[in-house]
């Protein structure tokens, strides 16, 4: 049995970036990314040199080819979930996968490269390894229309002939940084603040020991004062690391959709009732308006209800100046998305400054440190309160107006009626 030409070159390709992918694997040096832009190259290789000719002496049948047409290299390089990109020798695009044309939306077949990724030394690699050289790794970060980092394996594609010592073009792939990245400032980030918010309670506690084992060591009236200190102090040490597990469970969870029926109007009855003692202490009236009967949505009831308890108690805290909280339920009829629950937790306080908004729901971000601090906060409410509302699939919407006051609206996924019965 013969091979034509073509299919010759295909396997020959196919051999050569099998084994530059097992080289890669087995060495380490290169890495499984660069293993994977080896993979392309393979692809790469079946789209330039495949055989369209059946084998000598045997006639194709119809479903053999709707086979090879359904799992051919292109049908391989579409599936691959990475940008790749393939070019040929000039810098001119080949072809490209629908992530490539999601991160670069410029790419056009027969067009440079260069008009779709502004990016020198990647263009620059790219160069040196059509003219001969050896596969490269190059980073680079797009700043528009938002931040990512990339890592850009670049591998060279020979030609059918292989005795032409210039090169066929190169697969570009494209590995995404940025979660990564973002993740690793996250983890210095929470590491430094959570540290920085221990940090002075434990000065507190260990400064008045020193004291009581010191110069107030028979002082029966400093005594009782410290120790009420040292309550508070610890005190908020065991709020902060309970936020903190909590924050930690609800993120492992966040993509886990909860499944049981809750009412949103009895879980917000029994948390302003909960909050009445603080109300009343601090002159608040907390006034529910909501739909008669109940409005039911998929959800953990004790997750929800940490959601509520967050949103009223800081509107009654920081917004205690307005004298009055009030909680509105609001719900749209289904139609082609759905319905949805909202509940708008507002306040007539001082209002929140615009500058801020952004930023409110990040771990240990406050307006006011001292103010925070002092009402007992720890930094990571409204933190928990986004997380578990992505987990609810819903969203949290915050606006304020300087002197006004400030809402905070939670809105998520109504059941229909036939779940509601």
């Amino acid at each position: 049995m013969r091979l034509s030409a073509n299919a010759i070159a295909l396997r020959t390709a196919g051999l050569s970036s099998a084994i530059f992918t097992l080289a890669a694997l087995a060495g380490g040096s290169l890495g499984i990314s660069t293993a994977l832009a080896a993979l392309a190259s393979l692809v790469v290789a079946g789209l330039a040199f495949r055989d369209r000719r059946p084998l000598s002496g045997r006639v194709v049948t119809t479903g053999e080819r709707r086979q090879k047409h359904a799992f051919g290299p292109a049908a391989v390089l579409a599936a691959l979930p990475d940008p790749v990109v393939i070019v040929d020798r000039r810098g001119l695009v080949v072809d490209a996968n629908r992530a490539a044309i999601a991160v670069l939306p410029g790419l056009r077949n027969a067009h440079p490269l260069s008009f779709a990724l502004r990016a020198p030394d990647v263009l620059d690699g790219l160069d040196r390894v059509v003219k001969g050289g050896k596969a490269e790794a190059v980073e680079f970060v797009e700043r528009v229309p938002v931040e990512r980092a990339f890592e850009v394996h670049i591998a060279p594609l020979s030609d059918e002939a292989g005795a032409d010592a210039g090169r066929a073009g190169a697969a570009l792939y494209f590995r995404d940084l940025t979660p990564a990245r973002r993740l690793e400032h996250m983890r210095v980030d929470f590491v430094a603040n959570a540290s920085h918010e221990l940090r002075t309670p434990l000065a507190s506690l260990m400064g008045f020991i020193e004291t009581l084992q010191g110069p107030a060591r028979n002082d029966a009236a400093a005594r009782e004062r410290f120790l009420a200190i040292m309550r508070e102090q610890a005190q908020r040490m065991a709020r902060l690391i309970d936020d903190l597990l909590s924050l930690s469970r609800i993120e492992l969870s966040v993509h886990v959709q909860p499944t049981a029926i809750v009412d949103v109007i009895a879980l917000l009855r029994h948390m302003i009732d909960t909050l009445a003692p603080l109300a009343r202490e601090r002159g608040v009236e907390i006034v529910l308006e909501a739909p008669p009967g109940p409005v039911n949505v998929r959800g953990e009831r004790d997750e929800l209800l940490r959601v509520f308890e967050n949103l009223i108690e800081n509107a009654v805290k920081y917004g205690e100046g307005g004298g009055r909280v009030d909680v509105r339920v609001a719900t749209t009829a289904p139609g082609s998305g759905g319905g949805e629950v909202s509940v708008v937790v507002r306040d007539y306080g001082p209002g929140i400054a615009p500058e801020h908004l952004p930023r409110l729901t990040e771990r240990f971000y406050r307006v006011d440190v001292a103010a925070s601090r002092g009402k007992g906060g720890t930094g990571l409410g409204l933190a928990i309160v986004k997380h578990i509302v992505m987990r609810h699939r819903g969203r949290l919407a915050i606006a304020s107006d300087v002197g006004r006051g400030a809402s905070f609206t939670v809105t998520l996924p109504a059941l229909g009626d036939e779940s509601q019965n």
